[in-house]
């Protein structure tokens, strides 16, 4: 009993420890853009969603996406979720991080001002032109992307750090000439100056080619007048390339977090946009970063059931010790199979215990020398006999305790009739 009650404490306690250090984070820091972005704007919408879910989401801000995977990567960072385009990083450099898939294309726009519009694949020389913070996707890749075209030179350029609105706003004044950064359709600086009829949306030159050489890249064209249709404006198709933006998270972040995410991102980037249909996003690609596990099994299956069916606290708060009885129970599957066998074992090997002392005592008669007391033996058969009466077994075992009784007499008859010739 002593035993018992010690395994159900250590039992318990280890139960209690490992729920504890199994439940999910409350709070959740995700990286964000500068403002007037469509980072920043679906980054709200990403904590009004959880916020209904039961987490908490604080919103960091970044310079981008470069300074965000920097963050992810960092152990003493607190930042565990941020919206990452292709082409930033890979998966050799960042082991630690997974993604929970696509979910927006974000084109490289390059706008200039309209009488130092760009022919063909004319560099920059000269020209002051703002290619986003450093630390930002658009930084990076304008200088990987268009300067292996020869569009922007460093040397010959004057580049500039501007975010997307600072960017827009000193575009329309003439205070720079060219603009290019890596933002979605719906950005309001995007918008802004392609209403702005002073600026001219720059159509990518040799696309294809960049789309063989960077497997993250996707071609696309903005139609002639999508803006202004009467106009038209702009006059002709815009060819584009464009980069997909990833949900990225820490690999050790929650599986309950990771889904409530994917439920987030799934209503938040189902709708049609400008480049891309219904349900199109997100989708479960994995080019430059693998994807989460369970990301892979929510793109199958859906969200598990008690985390759809239950409030998230109490779901996980559930679904552990669940998980933690799995391996018991295929430890225990086998033992409970031979169990009506091992039961009926040590029941009947109560009473065939009694049957191997009675033996003993019957053959301890038969071969005792001539002239041995017999009385001794007649009395430890009445203590067999007593134990034998008092041996509590369930009914189908009781036949085994009569016949033991039964053959306790006999031998008993036996060593009286001895005793009395």
């Amino acid at each position: 009993m002593l035993l018992g009650i010690v395994v159900f404490i250590g039992a318990g306690t280890w139960l209690a420890f490992a729920l504890i250090h199994r439940m999910p984070q409350r709070n959740v820091v995700m990286a964000i853009y500068p403002e007037g972005s469509v980072n920043a704007e679906l980054a709200t919408r990403y904590r009004e969603v959880l916020a209904g879910k039961g987490i908490n989401l604080e919103l960091v801000p970044s310079a981008g996406a470069v300074e965000s995977v920097a963050r992810l990567r960092d152990p003493k960072s607190a930042v565990s979720v941020a919206l990452i385009p292709g082409g930033v990083t890979t998966e050799q450099d960042s082991p630690g991080l997974v993604s929970l898939g696509s979910l927006f294309y974000q084109p490289i726009w390059v706008f200039s001002r309209s009488h130092l519009l760009l022919q063909g694949h004319k560099p920059l020389h000269g020209l002051r032109v703002s290619i986003g913070p450093e630390g930002s996707s658009s930084h990076a890749l304008s200088l990987k992307l268009l300067g292996r075209a020869g569009m922007v030179d460093e040397k010959s350029a004057t580049l500039h750090s501007l975010s997307p609105s600072e960017s827009a706003q000193k575009l329309i004044h003439s205070e720079i000439d060219v603009a290019i950064f890596l933002d979605a359709w719906e950005s309001p600086s995007v918008q802004q100056l392609l209403e702005t009829k002073s600026v001219n949306l720059v159509s990518i030159k040799r696309a294809d080619a960049f789309v063989a050489l960077y497997p993250y890249l996707n071609k696309l064209i903005l139609p002639a007048g999508v803006v202004d249709m009467s106009k038209p404006w702009p006059p002709r198709d815009v060819t584009l390339i464009a980069s997909k933006s990833n949900l990225v998270v820490r690999r050790d972040l929650h599986p309950a977090v990771q889904y409530m995410l994917l439920e987030a991102a799934d209503e938040i980037h189902s709708k049609p946009g400008m480049f891309h249909a219904a349900d199109q996003f997100p989708t479960p690609e994995s080019i430059d970063l693998p994807l989460s596990p369970y990301a892979r099994e929510f793109y199958k299956t859906g969200t598990p059931f008690l985390l759809r069916h239950l409030p998230f606290w109490l779901a996980v708060l559930l679904a552990q010790p669940l998980l933690l009885l799995i391996p018991l129970l295929v430890i225990l599957f086998p033992l409970l199979r031979l169990a009506p066998t091992i039961y009926d074992w040590v029941e009947k090997r109560r009473v065939y215990g009694l049957y191997s002392e009675l033996k003993g005592l019957e053959d301890e008669m038969f071969y005792a020398a001539p002239g041995t007391n017999r009385k001794d033996l007649i009395e430890r058969l009445d203590q067999l006999q007593d134990r034998a009466s008092h041996l509590s077994v369930p009914t189908p075992f009781k036949p085994l305790v009569y016949g033991l009784r039964m053959h306790i007499e006999m031998v008993r008859h036996m060593a009286q009739k001895a005793i009395s010739s």
